[in-house]
């Protein structure tokens, strides 16, 4: 990615600083009164966020009807309200969303209009900032503080182009996905005045649901099967590669037509609710060639087409048999059966 690929059009840094009094938290903004200038340190900066933004688990969301903030960028997209106004508007209701909360702290918000790959974003984000130490012209120690551009998790991103175009998108909104249990992202939620609305894991699961059922009622045996399936993972793991969506008319033209019926016509004949295109989830695909699973104190993970050649599963003894261990397991089972003795 070059530097010349993604364009700034408008930026602006404000700031939320959390004072204390007592039991109660408020969340008081501090406003910049006019558009940062676009330096090469501020495009550095945004490339920056931007692609750390990309390499990030995110999920999808879409605006509510009564969402303020929604209303606000609208009017902002009809030119009926300038950048600035838009971002100080923005900053306040943040800060009265923050205010609720318990853990909240101080932040420089950072809201960016601009372009890469010729789609135009709005990109929202809450960053820390660091202390660190500096030497001087005078080679004296100072302590400085930093903006941490690199480690940040509340972030959101608009597609613009994808709103203003497609009416019926369910994609236009995505945000960092908090770990579990972590509910840090719902507030930013709450601030946008959005909801979920793709959902990849649930995509990708239904997809696999559809492969099995095309080469089930395609009468595949067990061995057509798993290359029917080893062909979905290949074409799958490539488009993760390239950083590319599963495009359904595409990998279905990759695959055997069965039944007399493509895989795309029988996806949408038995109604799996698959989108045109589908964010890939790693994790999740790795079941089309692979069993795994973990617990108790055991983590397994075998090729699909083993079993019932070199691993039997026995469901009424509920007993897994290996033949043929991994050389670097049986040396260490081999070493402590030798200790034991």
């Amino acid at each position: 990615m070059t530097k010349m690929s993604i364009t700034v059009n408008q930026i602006v840094l404000h700031q939320l600083v959390k004072n204390v009094d007592g039991d109660s938290v408020k969340m008081e903004s501090v406003l910049r009164n006019e558009l940062l200038s676009i330096t090469p340190e501020v495009e550095q900066m945004m490339l920056q966020l931007h692609q750390g933004y990309q390499n990030k688990a995110k999920a999808f969301g879409v605006f509510q009807e009564k969402s303020i903030f929604a209303q606000h960028l609208n009017r902002l997209l009809e030119q009926e309200i300038e950048f600035l106004g838009f971002s100080q508007y923005s900053t306040k209701l943040l800060a009265d969303e923050l205010g609720k909360y318990n853990f909240a702290e101080s932040g420089t918000l950072i809201l960016c209009q601009y372009n890469f790959l010729a789609t135009d974003y709005l990109f929202i984000a809450l960053l820390d900032s660091r202390h660190s130490m500096l030497v001087d012209e005078h080679l004296d120690i100072r302590r400085t503080e930093y903006l941490d551009i690199t480690q940040f998790d509340i972030a959101a991103r608009v597609n613009l182009t994808d709103l203003q175009v497609n009416a019926n998108s369910n994609r236009y909104l995505t945000f960092i996905k908090g770990r579990v249990g972590r509910k840090i992202s719902d507030f930013f939620m709450d601030f946008l005045g959005a909801e979920e609305g793709l959902n990849p894991q649930v995509q990708n699961q239904c997809l696999l649901q559809a492969v099995s059922d095309y080469c089930d009622q395609g009468e595949l045996n067990k061995e057509q099967t798993q290359a029917v399936k080893k062909q979905v993972f290949e074409y799958c793991k490539a488009q993760l590669a390239g950083g590319d969506e599963i495009e359904l008319q595409e990998l279905s033209d990759s695959l055997p037509t069965l039944n007399e019926q493509s895989f795309v016509t029988f996806a949408g004949e038995q109604n799996y609710g698959l989108e045109d295109s589908i964010p890939p989830v790693r994790s999740t695909l790795k079941s089309l060639t692979k069993f795994t699973g973990s617990g108790k104190g055991v983590s397994i993970s075998f090729d699909a087409d083993l079993l019932n050649t070199r691993i039997q599963w026995e469901p009424m003894t509920d007993t897994l048999t290996i033949k043929g261990l991994p050389p670097n397991l049986k040396d260490q089972l081999q070493k402590a059966l030798k200790s034991e003795n």
